[in-house]
């Protein structure tokens, strides 16, 4: 397989072939068409995990003089100051600049604020680099185990989509890429100890206080289940979410009208569409961002003629359409 435009192949990177290099060359294409421009330089988010090792190896084969990488310590664990020195040590090793960028985790939920804290300091390097892109390492064993867990928590179509190939880095307007949705997690593996490359565990990931853990152990005896398949579901659902978000742009533009402070709507489209626009209204009202099963419960009440409630808002149905407003506040007495 030739290599993407605008690329070319570095034969000295440690546990990547040819073939690999070309592969890799053009699943980066496919996400990061920019590729072709030869001065567009792309950020790797490198964990010092097994799979963003790989995705490093692969980015240092294809676009040589145009990677650099930045490693993360959350701080979380004893190991992560010394994983993080790896990374560095592996970097100059390629000839790749590389940078180790510590957070503080905020209270919370752990996993939840570990990932934004991350984000925020990786939109930071991006900018500060100039760098195009960001890149991650996740794959398609990733995309089928998200796909599984939102099934098994009843998700919708948004849900059930998964990982997108090109999106937002979460909280910016920079670019995110994912080259390595179609490749499988023992073929990095393979990468990386073909490179006599000692990459670090997660103990995360062997952790049953994790969903993800435990569906993964399920997975690793599940040898009749196509993970790939899975991972091929997940990107048509994907299409299917993004048929939906059309949809629901043309029937906000027809079919919701301000009229003083209320938004009205006269719903044309199927459920689906619906809650689109109903999730909307409630943003556009100052409401935060409402649940699925919370939307679904507010169009059920409205399609049965009676009224609903969602956050500090209220919809009923009038004879122009369903009419969302602010609820009144309550008086206090004195």
């Amino acid at each position: 397989m030739p290599p993407a435009p605008g690329s070319t192949v570095r034969d000295d990177v440690p546990g990547v072939t040819t073939e690999q290099a070309g592969r890799f060359a053009a699943s980066l294409a496919s996400v990061w068409p920019e590729v072709a421009d030869p001065h567009a330089r792309i950020g790797i988010a490198l964990s010092f995990g097994p799979d963003s090792t790989a995705l490093l190896l692969l980015a240092a084969a294809c676009l040589p003089g145009r990677v650099e990488a930045a490693t993360v310590d959350h701080g979380l664990r004893a190991e992560s100051a010394d994983e993080a020195r790896q990374a560095a040590v592996l970097c100059g090793d390629l000839g790749i600049p590389h940078e180790i960028l510590a957070v503080t985790v905020a209270e919370g939920n752990l996993q939840s604020q570990a990932r934004a804290a991350r984000y925020v300091a990786l939109g930071e390097w991006l900018m500060r680099r100039e760098l195009a892109a960001l890149a991650t390492g996740h794959h398609a064993d990733d995309q089928a185990e998200t796909l599984l867990l939102r099934l098994n928590r009843g998700s919708g179509v948004a849900g059930l989509a998964g990982t997108r190939g090109r999106t937002a880095v979460p909280g910016t307007a920079h670019l995110l890429v994912r080259p390595l949705l179609d490749w499988r997690r023992e073929e990095l593996a393979g990468i990386v100890e073909s490179a006599a490359i000692r990459a670090a565990a997660d103990p995360s990931n062997a952790d049953d206080r994790f969903d993800r853990a435990r569906l993964r152990k399920a997975l690793a005896g599940a040898d009749w289940l196509d993970v790939s398949a899975v991972a091929d579901c997940a990107a048509n659902l994907a299409d299917a979410d993004a048929a939906i978000e059309w949809a629901a742009r043309r029937e906000w533009r027809e079919c919701v009208r301000r009229d003083g402070i209320a938004l009205v709507y006269r719903p044309q489209a199927p459920k689906a569409v619906a809650l689109r626009v109903l999730s909307r209204m409630v943003g556009d009202l100052g409401g935060d961002p409402p649940r699925g099963g919370t939307v679904a419960r507010v169009f059920e009440a409205l399609v049965a003629g009676g009224p609903a409630s969602i956050a500090d808002l209220v919809v009923r149905p009038t004879p122009a359409g369903w009419a969302m407003t602010r609820a009144p506040k309550r008086r206090t007495s004195s």
